[in-house]
C-alpha cells in the first residue's frame, strides 16, 4: 500500500480545499473561473491516480488493461488542462490589460489543447506494473502530453520574463510551478514509477488559494450597501437643496396674500396692519430658510437648542394667521383655542417651536379639502416648568394604519397616485419629527382613513420671571452714493441688468463687463471703482481666479465682493478665506447689499428723511376702487403665466416690477438659444466644467423668473457637471432641453402680446 499514500493523501487535501473554496463566496473573475477548474482537474487527476495504483493489487486482465488505458488517458487530458490553466492565470495576473480580448485567447488556447488532445488520444499507451505495484507509462500518448504541457510550462516562463516589472506575489504559485516541473523532471529521469504528479498539482493549488485575489465578499457587500448609502445621502442633499417649496411657501404665500391685500386695500390703517403681517411672516421665511440651509449641521448632527423668552399664545395666533390664506376658497373653518393657564412668557426655542406648528398646520390644510382644523393648546406649570400640548386635529382625508410608520421619512409622500395636485418635498414632518426630538418633546398621531388626523406634540418649557416679551424693530436703510463707481463682473447678463438697476437707484455709477479677463484689464488701464461685485462661477476665469490674479496687481486695495448663487451656511466664510472682503447670495438681497455697501462706501449723500429708503407715495389704487386707472396701466397678462406654472409672484419679488421682469425675460429668451448650443458642444467634447458653469447660469436665470422646474434641472446638472459626471450629463440632457423648449413656448407669446 506504499503506493497510494501520496495519491490517497492528494485526494483528501483537494477535496478538503474544494469544500472550503466553493462554500465561500468569492468575486466572479476570470481568475476565479480558472482556478475553479484547475481545483476540480487537480481532485479527479488525484482520484484518477488513486483508481490506477489500486488496480495495481489486482490480477491484470485484457478488459483491465483497457480501461487502465483510457483511464491514463483521461488523466493526460486533465494534465493538459491544468497546466493550460496556468499558463492563462500567468498571462491575466501580469497583463491585466488583456482581459479586453480573453475571448480570443482563450479561443487560441482551446485550439492547441484540442489538437494536443485529438492527437495524444489516437497514439498508443503501455503501462507497465512492478511486483511492488508500482506502475508506469511509455508510448506516444504520454509523450504528446508531455510536449503539450512543456509547452504550456515554457509559455508560462515566457509571459512571467516578459512581465518582469510587474511581478507580484500573485506568481509566487508560477514560480513554485516551474521550479516543481523541473524537480518532477530530476525525479522521473531518477524513478519513473515515482507517483508525484497528483500531489504536485495540490500543492501548487494550495499556494495560489493563499494569493489569488479574492476579497472577503462579505466585506465588498458591506462596501457596497455604505456606497449606497453615501449615494443616496448625496441625492438627498441634492433634493433637500433644491427641494424647499415645503417649508418656506406658507410665509410666502402670506407674504404675497397680504401685499395684494395692501394694494387693494383703501384704508390706511388696515394697510399698515397688512403690512405688520407681512414684517412677521418674513421674518418667519427667514428663519425656516436658516434652518433648511444650515445643511452641514443637519448632516453632522450639530443643531443647536437657542432658547429666548417669547409670548407663546402671540406665537400661536401669529403662526395660525399666517396659514389661513393657504385655505384659498376651501371650505375649511379654523379654530383656535388656547388654555387660560398659559404662562405670559415662556423660555425655549422659539424658533424651531415655530416650525414645528408651521409644519403641521400646513400639513393639515393641505390634506384637508372641507370642514375644520382645529388647534388646542394646553399646559401642565408645575415648579417653574409648563408642560405643552400642542395638538392640531383636522377633518381631512386621514391615514392608513400601515403607512404611518412612514409619515415621519425624508422626501416620504403617502398615496401619491391619489395626491397629486398636492405640493411639497415630503421633508416637513421628517424635520417635525427631528426638532421635537431635539427638544425633548414627543409626537403622536392618530388618524382614521378617511375621517381626518390629530397630531399632538408635546414639549416642556421653562416659564420665564419677564412679564413680557420686548421685540426690536430694526429699519432696513440704504444710503444713496452719488459720485461711487461700482464694477459689476458676472458672465449673465440678467445678473449684471438685477445688480446695476438696483445699484442706480441709489446714484451709483455702474459699469459692467462679463468676464474675468475684463476685470483684470480694466484694473491694470488704471480704471478706478469703489467697489467690485464679482461672481464666482464663470467661464474660463473663475471669480476666486480672477481674485488671485487682482492682487498680485501692485497698490491693488479695492474692495471685492463675492456675489454669488452659491448660498448655503458656511459659504460666506470660504469665500472670506480666499480673499473676498464679503459675500453676497444670488438672487441679491437688498437688505444685505445696503449693508455691504454702507459698510464699505464712505462720502454718503443723506436727504432731508435722513438715511431711510424713499419709497415715493402709496399707490392712488388704496384709496380709490375705480378700476379704469389699473386697466390703463396693466400691460402685461401675468395671469397666462401663472396658469402655465409660472411662480411669477417669486419673479416679481426678485426684480420688483413688472416692466423689469418683461425685460429680463426678453434678455432671457435672446439668449437662451446660444447657450444650448454651448452646452451641446461642451457635451459633444466632455467637458463638464464649462457645461457645469452654463447651467449654474441658467439656474440663475430660472430663479429670477420663477420658471422652478427648469431651476431644479438646471441645479442637478449643474452638480454633475462639478462631479465630471458626463454619464449622468447625457442621459438626462433631452428632459433639461425639453423644460427649456417649454418655457420658451410658455414666454414666447407673452412677450409678443398673443394670448390665444
Amino acid at each position: 500500500m506504499v503506493g497510494l499514500q501520496l495519491p490517497v493523501c492528494s485526494v483528501f487535501f483537494s477535496i478538503l480545499l474544494a469544500v472550503v473554496y466553493f462554500s465561500k463566496k468569492r468575486i466572479n473573475s476570470f481568475e476565479n473561473k480558472i482556478y475553479s477548474v484547475m481545483l476540480i482537474s487537480s481532485i479527479i487527476d488525484s482520484l484518477l491516480v488513486t483508481f490506477l495504483q489500486i488496480c495495481g493489487y489486482f490480477e491484470i486482465t485484457d478488459t483491465l488493461h483497457v480501461i487502465i488505458e483510457w483511464v491514463n488517458k483521461l488523466d493526460f487530458i486533465l494534465l493538459i488542462c491544468f497546466t493550460s490553466c496556468l499558463f492563462l492565470y500567468a498571462v491575466l495576473i501580469t497583463f491585466p490589460k488583456i482581459k479586453q480580448n480573453i475571448n480570443r485567447l482563450f479561443f487560441y488556447s482551446a485550439i492547441f489543447n484540442i489538437l494536443g488532445i485529438i492527437i495524444m488520444l489516437f497514439l498508443d499507451i503501455d503501462v507497465t506494473f512492478l511486483e511492488s505495484n508500482k506502475a508506469t507509462v511509455v508510448g506516444g500518448a504520454p509523450v504528446v502530453t508531455a510536449i503539450v504541457c512543456a509547452t504550456h510550462i515554457l509559455a508560462t516562463i515566457v509571459v512571467t520574463l516578459l512581465g518582469f516589472k510587474r511581478i507580484s506575489t500573485r506568481h509566487i504559485p508560477i514560480f513554485m510551478s516551474i521550479g516543481l516541473t523541473i524537480l518532477l523532471l530530476v525525479l522521473y529521469s531518477l524513478d519513473p514509477f515515482l507517483i508525484i504528479i497528483s500531489i504536485t498539482l495540490t500543492f501548487i493549488n494550495f499556494l495560489m488559494y493563499f494569493t489569488i485575489e479574492n476579497p472577503d465578499l462579505k466585506m465588498i457587500e458591506e462596501l457596497n450597501v455604505a456606497r449606497m448609502h453615501a449615494e443616496r445621502a448625496n441625492l438627498a442633499k441634492s433634493e433637500f437643496l433644491s427641494s424647499m417649496s415645503h417649508e418656506i411657501r406658507t410665509p410666502l404665500n402670506a407674504i404675497v396674500g397680504f401685499s395684494d391685500c395692501i394694494l387693494r386695500e383703501n384704508d390706511l390703517q388696515v394697510a399698515k396692519e397688512d403690512a405688520k403681517d407681512i414684517v412677521t411672516a418674513s421674518k418667519n421665511l427667514l428663519e425656516i430658510v436658516n434652518g433648511i440651509l444650515d445643511i452641514s449641521k443637519i448632516e453632522a448632527n450639530k443643531m443647536e437648542i437657542v432658547e429666548t423668552d417669547y409670548n407663546p399664545r402671540e406665537t400661536i395666533y401669529n403662526l395660525v394667521k399666517l396659514v389661513v390664506p393657504r385655505i384659498g376658497e376651501k371650505p375649511i373653518e379654523m379654530k383656535v383655542g388656547i388654555t387660560q393657564d398659559l404662562p405670559q412668557v415662556l423660555h425655549g426655542d422659539v424658533k424651531k417651536l415655530k416650525q414645528i406648528i408651521t409644519n403641521i398646520l400646513t400639513n393639515a390644510v393641505k390634506y384637508t379639502d372641507k370642514g375644520t382644523i382645529t388647534v388646542m393648546v394646553t399646559c401642565l406649570n408645575q415648579e417653574g416648568i409648563s408642560l405643552l400640548s400642542i395638538s392640531v386635529e383636522d377633518t381631512g382625508r386621514g391615514i392608513k394604519p400601515e403607512k404611518i410608520d412612514k409619515l415621519f421619512n425624508k422626501f416620504e409622500r403617502l398615496d401619491e397616485d391619489r395626491n397629486t395636485t398636492i405640493e411639497g418635498t415630503g421633508l416637513g414632518l421628517a424635520i417635525t419629527k427631528r426638532l421635537v426630538e431635539m427638544m425633548g418633546g414627543k409626537i403622536i398621531v392618530q388618524s382614521k382613513f378617511g375621517e381626518g388626523s390629530k397630531f399632538t406634540v408635546y414639549l416642556k418649557q421653562r416659564i420665564s420671571d419677564q412679564k413680557e416679551v420686548k421685540e426690536e424693530n430694526k429699519t432696513v436703510v440704504a444710503k444713496h452714493y452719488p459720485g461711487k463707481k461700482i464694477l459689476v463682473v458676472d458672465d449673465n447678463k440678467i445678473n449684471l441688468k438685477v445688480a446695476s438697476k438696483i445699484l442706480r437707484e441709489l446714484e451709483i455709477s455702474v459699469e459692467e463687463v462679463d468676464n474675468g479677463f475684463s476685470c483684470m484689464e480694466k484694473i491694470q488701464n488704471g480704471e478706478d471703482y469703489d467697489m467690485i461685485l464679482l461672481d464666482d462661477m464663470m467661464p474660463r476665469m473663475s471669480g476666486s481666479e480672477t481674485l488671485v490674479q487682482l492682487k498680485k496687481i501692485p497698490a491693488f486695495s479695492i474692495p471685492v465682493i463675492a456675489l454669488t448663487a452659491n448660498a448655503i451656511e458656511g459659504m460666506k466664510e470660504e469665500y472670506l478665506k480666499k480673499g473676498f472682503d464679503d459675500y453676497l447670495a444670488k438672487p441679491i438681497s437688498r437688505k444685505e447689499l445696503y449693508r455691504v455697501l454702507n459698510q464699505f462706501l464712505d462720502g454718503h449723500q443723506e436727504g432731508e428723511n435722513g438715511n431711510k429708503i424713499d419709497f415715493g407715495p402709496l399707490p392712488q389704487e388704496i384709496f380709490e376702487f375705480s378700476t379704469t386707472p389699473q386697466q390703463e396701466k396693466t400691460t402685461y397678462d401675468l395671469d397666462y403665466l401663472k396658469n402655465k406654472g409660472i411662480d411669477v409672484d417669486k419673479g416679481l419679488s426678485l426684480l420688483r416690477d413688472e416692466e423689469t421682469y418683461r425685460e429680463m425675460m426678453t434678455t432671457f429668451l435672446q439668449e437662451i438659444d446660444q447657450k444650448i448650443e454651448k452646452m451641446k458642444t461642451f457635451i459633444n467634447e466632455k467637458n463638464a466644467k464649462e457645461y457645469a458653469v452654463l447651467a449654474h447660469g441658467v439656474k440663475s436665470d430660472a430663479k429670477y423668473f420663477g420658471f422652478t422646474e427648469l431651476a431644479d434641472i438646471a441645479y442637478q446638472h449643474e452638480l454633475k457637471g462639478k462631479e465630471n459626471n458626463m454619464d449622468f450629463i447625457i442621459k438626462h440632457w433631452e428632459k433639461f432641453d425639453q423644460e427649456i423648449n417649454r418655457i420658451k413656448e410658455i414666454i414666447r407669446p407673452y412677450l409678443e402680446g398673443d394670448r390665444s
